[in-house]
């Protein structure tokens, strides 16, 4: 053990680290390469996000790349302020603008509380709960029409501190902003309102506010640009936006005012809305008991909402038209097309002009149903039927139960049994209907297994991307189980294709309550039709709660359910999860179950810690077969992945699909690492981070010289074979001898950093196994614990143990030089070392780094450093990089993770180093800096082991 020491205190450090110049690895790993289907699938077609550290945490602004120079705002540059603005402005400030000496004093004096240069000081630098208010000016009041078409009487102009990203270097700067006339000037300082401004924002009807993630920023999207702003609190955001939101008539974009992505719309289409005698063409959506408009159907933020709970929905009688609200659309309008009102309570009607018949009855169907109305005569006469029941409280001796409407018949369908706004729908529920009756009546048997699969991934994917059809799918499999003698395979194939419905998505409104009354009156775990409606029951309750899947079922997930009754398996689904070792462990999960449950899962039957006391993660292969990795967030659903991963694969490769054989490949390993953890661990969780250590020394990502590499590659010899039995290898040639040396080839193979065996010689290669099988004997009799033991102890004396590394090449100009580097992060901060010697060549702590993220096809990091201490004055720089796209978005969400971990207060404790860490340049080419100054040197390695 002391030998080991003393070669890495002899040998180690970084500055003797002879690594080979290998060019063409470098620029294949960081090359700007696609990032192919299932990066796009498996991250929800968003691209790479940017973020920004707001007190003390990673907040995400944008989910896209920033795409331009000009993406953030305007040049904070005078030579880029508009004069026609300059001049406006000027004349406007003798009308309005504050000029009072006791005005200029007050914004002179705030101003100085800031720094001298023009970077903004973080609002967390203030404390919000100080008698600090900034210099508000009161600017004249006017009144104006308000969202809901009352009067606004609050002010429309208002003035004061924020926050704005820098167009150039992606960077806050604190500026005084003005807002009057439907435009927000912005300057240096109160003081400066009499001068120029840096810049300007014009208001119009197309401008769009968007929330950002946290509670202090928002965006204000306008024609030309998106501006990226922060306020100093909550409050102070609040007034701006309820300011903005008033004088540009539009609702923001919130987690309250605006859908969930995730939600489902009961139906959707463009409709003229007609209010107070104006009318315009608008992309509606009906989500949940709402209805929502915008301008167009790729719009997030809606123009507004209306509450149908409780609303008045009618179709209006066109014998007549004489109400002036829509009457002043014109005659050729209302013409052509149906009319609706809606009346919620205590507003004023909104009109609907419908284009179709078809349309009109699909919106006033669902409409009154979300209004909770009572209306008879709506509807399909399915949809009446189980209207009634719903009146009748379900009561299971209703007659209607047993309506020939709702029962199977013989009989295919002429029409959909659901209301559906256009004939295309129509003609695909019909087509849905042929598919599910193949599905049902041909026989499941070994041959036909691929049919079934097929038929049901079809049939499924239509249902998601046609949404109004989940509805149609679930009222069709309900008529085909109702009511039906349990005689043959066809009524039980028809419960598994409902069972393999429940987990992807659920029915609407009252849909979903005659749904869960049908599988209760099914429910017995005494019949096979019994056990697979209890299946049904705890996959509905399961969705509910942890809400649908975006992908169609899988291959395996379909025959799972088909070879055997799921009721009997709480968890019907299982899969390998591989580790670093080579071994692995198969975990069950059910349709609904996410990445967050299944490592729970995971960690309970390995015995290992929760995921954020030891920074484990799950990742995928990647279909391509390509060195990459996808890490999965934790909502992700595992059914999700394992579909989207088999749809890349067929993309992939067309007409050779390997699904029987090759599936997607789970494997759990170290993403956060930090030093406090160690603590802690468990044997099982030292033995994987050392097989992971190992893999990066092997991939040339961790720096050993050979002497080190060497000694490290026999105690993973130890732990993964044992004893080295040289018995009978004294004879040449002998059996012994080969079987030995083909396992030295073998451990140098797994092991041996592979820079290290390029254009080795066979007489190099013999004196390597010889010199490793020594140093494997010295070993004999040590427990695979106590190597691993070893093996991490000399590991972590790398200051930048744990760290994850990136390829990348930097973009001039910039202070690094034109050549390949590593982008090393961890947990104190993001380091660059040099790609060959991996010397540190800079280190950034996560304090000063101010944004990161996606910038085009590049990789981002904004920095602020400290450049002359006497000063005290900070320099700022934009850092861009070429990397491979799925590596810009592991290095963006990792750096973001870190982060947050630490300000995190619950985390923040656990995470902290127990003693302060030497820079990691330092610390290896400091002379005679020894790993364990208090173990005896002594060569007696079997002893000492």
């Amino acid at each position: 053990e002391s030998r080991i020491y003393a070669v890495a205190r002899s040998g180690m450090r970084l500055s003797e680290v002879a690594m080979v110049n290998d060019t063409s690895r470098c620029f294949s790993n960081f090359s700007c390469s696609t990032s192919g289907p299932f990066t796009c699938l498996i991250y929800r077609n968003v691209t790479v996000p940017v973020y920004t550290t707001l007190k003390g945490k990673a907040t995400q602004i944008s989910n896209v790349p920033f795409l331009d120079e000009s993406s953030g705002s305007d040049d904070d540059c005078g030579s880029h302020a508009s004069l026609r603005t300059s001049t406006a402005g000027s004349e406007n400030r003798k009308a309005s603008m504050p000029g009072s000496p006791r005005a200029v004093k007050r914004g002179v004096s705030m101003s100085s509380l800031s720094s001298e240069s023009d970077y903004a000081i973080p609002p967390d630098a203030y404390s919000l709960d100080d008698d600090y208010s900034e210099p508000e000016h009161k600017l004249q009041r006017t009144s104006s029409y308000s969202t809901d078409g009352g009067i606004c009487t609050e002010p429309m102009e208002k003035s004061g501190y924020l926050l704005k990203m820098g167009s150039q270097v992606k960077m806050w700067k604190r500026r005084w902003f003005v807002l009057r006339n439907r435009q927000i000037m912005y300057y240096k300082s109160p003081s400066d309102v009499i001068r120029k401004p840096q810049g300007q924002m014009e208001l119009n009807s197309s401008c769009q506010i968007v929330r950002g993630e946290g509670s202090q920023t928002f965006q204000l999207v306008t024609e030309k640009r998106t501006y990226f702003l922060t306020a100093d609190s909550p409050n102070i955001l609040e007034e701006w936006i309820h300011v903005l939101q008033s004088i540009l008539r539009v609702q923001v974009t919130s987690p309250v005012g605006v859908p969930h992505s995730d939600d489902k719309p009961t139906v959707k289409g463009w409709l003229t809305k007609v209010k107070h005698g104006h009318s315009k063409l608008v992309w509606c959506a009906l989500i949940g008991k709402t209805f929502y408009y915008y301008r167009n159907h790729e719009d997030k933020c809606p123009l507004g909402h209306l509450p149908m709970r409780e609303s008045k929905v009618e179709e209006v009688d066109r014998s007549c038209d004489s109400d002036e609200d829509y009457e002043a659309t014109g005659g050729g309008l209302l013409s052509s097309h149906c009319t609706l009102v809606i009346h919620p309570q205590d507003q004023s009607p909104t009109y609907l002009l419908i284009r179709t018949k078809q349309e009109k009855n699909t919106w006033l169907y669902h409409l009154t149903v979300a209004a909770g109305s009572r209306n008879a005569t709506v509807g399909t006469s399915y949809e009446q039927l189980i209207g009634k029941l719903l009146d009748a409280d379900g009561d299971p001796n209703s007659p209607l139960w047993k309506h020939p409407m709702l029962c199977y018949s013989k009989d295919g369908l002429h029409t959909s049994l659901t209301t559906l706004p256009s004939e295309a729908l129509q003609t695909e529920a019909l087509k849905l209907f042929k598919s599910c009756q193949l599905f049902i009546n041909v026989p499941v048997e070994a041959s036909s297994i691929d049919y079934h699969v097929s038929l049901a991934q079809t049939a499924l994917q239509v249902c998601l991307t046609h949404t109004e059809l989940q509805n149609e799918i679930y009222c069709q499999l309900v008529k085909q189980t109702s009511c039906r003698q349990p005689q043959n395979h066809s009524v039980i194939q028809c419960w598994q294709l409902l069972a393999l419905c429940a987990p992807l998505f659920l029915p609407q409104h009252h849909f979903l309550w005659y749904i869960k009354q049908h599988l209760q009156r099914h429910a017995d775990p005494r019949s096979e039709i019994g056990k697979y409606a209890i299946y049904c029951q705890r996959s509905v309750d399961r969705t509910v709660q942890a809400g649908e899947r975006e992908a169609k079922p899988s291959r395996m997930e379909i025959v799972s359910i088909l070879l055997r009754n799921p009721y009997h398996h709480s968890l019907p689904f299982s899969i390998p999860v591989h580790f670093m070792n080579g071994t692995y462990q198969v975990i069950g999960f059910d349709g609904s179950s996410t990445v967050d449950e299944f490592i729970q899962r995971l960690n309970q039957e390995t015995g290992m810690r929760k995921p954020s006391h030891m920074g484990f993660s799950l990742f995928t292969d990647d279909p391509s077969g390509r060195n990459l990795e996808h890490c999965l967030q934790g909502n992700m659903k595992i059914c999700d992945v394992i579909s989207k991963w088999e749809q890349a694969l067929k993309e992939l490769h067309p007409g050779k699909y390997e699904g029987g054989t090759r599936i997607v490949k789970l494997t759990y390993k170290n993403r956060l690492y930090f030093r406090s953890q160690a603590k802690g661990e468990t044997d099982r969780e030292r033995l994987l981070l050392a097989f992971q250590v190992s893999s990066e020394i092997a991939n040339g990502r961790f720096p050993v010289n050979k002497e080190l590499a060497l000694e490290m590659v026999a105690l993973m010899a130890q732990v993964e074979y044992g004893d080295l039995d040289r018995s009978g290898s004294s004879s040449p040639g002998g059996t012994s001898q080969l079987k030995m040396q083909h396992l030295l080839h073998q451990v140098l193979d797994k092991f041996y950093p592979k820079h290290y065996k390029q254009n080795i010689t066979p007489e190099q290669l013999r004196q390597l196994t010889d010199r490793l099988a020594m140093k494997w004997m010295v070993l004999q009799g040590c427990s695979p614990p106590e190597c691993i033991r070893i093996y991490l102890t000399v590991a972590r004396k790398w200051p930048l143990f744990g760290t994850k590394m990136f390829a990348a090449k930097p973009i001039l100009p910039s202070s690094l030089e034109d050549c390949p580097v590593w982008i090393a992060v961890n947990e104190d901060g993001i380091s660059i070392l040099d790609y060959n010697t991996m010397h540190l060549k800079v280190s950034y702590s996560y304090s000063s780094v101010l944004t990161f993220g996606g910038c085009r096809d590049d990789f981002m990091i904004v920095v602020s450093q400290m450049k002359e201490k006497s000063s005290g004055k900070n320099s700022t720089e934009k850092l861009l990089f070429t990397m491979a796209v799925p590596k810009i978005v592991e290095a963006t969400l990792l750096i973001a993770s870190y982060v947050n971990y630490r300000s995190s207060p619950s985390l923040l404790s656990s995470t902290q180093p127990s003693q302060s860490k030497t820079p990691a340049k330092k610390f290896w080419e400091t002379e005679n800096q020894c790993f364990f100054p208090s173990v005896p040197r002594s060569t007696k390695g079997p002893t000492l082991l």
